[in-house]
């Protein structure tokens, strides 16, 4: 159980996006909370967006609110970020988590997530 590998990283100029994709083996039966971090180099893990598996309500960042959805596929069990109006500041290691969890608001922080992926760089340049 917990197992995720980011994927769909790489390099968009400004304005472009990309598709960023978790495999989630998280499936037990239970609710899940599925979320997105971002890490620019030398800075902190910061929160993007949540998705609660049990009810499909979405949590979003200010800073990418409009611009990032997330979604998933249960049939493939897989959470996607797509990212549109990319910007220089977008540049970062993004990592999706998981938490088994029927409460999905307000849940931005590290320490509330169990299982983590690796990370998948996204670079933005001009």
């Amino acid at each position: 159980q917990g197992q995720l590998a980011e994927s769909g990283g790489g390099s968009v100029q400004t304005g472009g996006s990309l598709r960023l994709s978790c495999a989630a083996s998280v499936s037990d039966g239970s609710g899940h909370c599925l979320a997105w971090f971002r890490q620019p180099q030398g800075k902190e893990r910061e929160w993007i967006t949540t998705l609660s598996t049990s009810t499909g309500n979405t949590y979003y960042a200010d800073s990418v609110k409009g611009r990032f959805t997330v979604s998933q596929d249960n049939s493939e069990n897989t959470l996607y970020l797509q990212m549109n109006s990319l910007k220089l500041e977008d540049t970062a290691m993004y990592y999706c988590a998981a938490e088994r969890s029927a409460f999905c608001g307000n849940r931005q922080r590290i320490a509330q997530y169990n299982y983590w992926g690796r990370g998948t760089q996204v670079t933005v340049s001009s």
